[in-house]
């Protein structure tokens, strides 16, 4: 049994991995990634803790968002996470009866402490 046995553990501890570079584009198109910040009560509430939501385009990537943050807001995001919003029935009250919402696509931009987004 290893429980008692004299022999000392001679593993090393893994270095630690240098934090993530975030890939800047060539062309400049980190401009045309964020539409919009998004600005409900939801999101409102979340940029209190360092979350902050923007309306991006459905073809746009977590790396993409997060060069545009470092390039806009000279900010390094901490975490990035995209969330797909379906198209919606609503009832438009006319002789039609129902319309189609669009389908969304939005980023939480997840920030370290001490940093923030001004949008205004």
């Amino acid at each position: 049994m290893a429980l008692f046995s004299t022999k000392k553990n001679t593993k090393k501890a893994p270095a630690k991995t240098p934090a993530k570079e975030i890939k800047k584009s060539v062309d400049g198109r980190e401009h045309t990634v964020l539409s919009a910040p998004w600005l409900s009560e939801k999101a409102l509430i979340g940029t209190e803790n360092g979350v902050y939501v923007f309306k991006v385009p459905a073809n746009a990537t977590k790396p993409q968002v997060a060069a545009a943050i470092q390039t806009i807001y000279n900010v390094t995001p901490r975490q990035v996470r995209m969330v797909n919003l379906p198209a919606k029935r609503k009832a438009l009250r006319t002789r039609r009866g129902f319309g189609v919402r669009a389908a969304r696509h939005k980023a939480y931009v997840y920030l370290n402490k001490g940093e923030s987004i001004q949008f205004a």
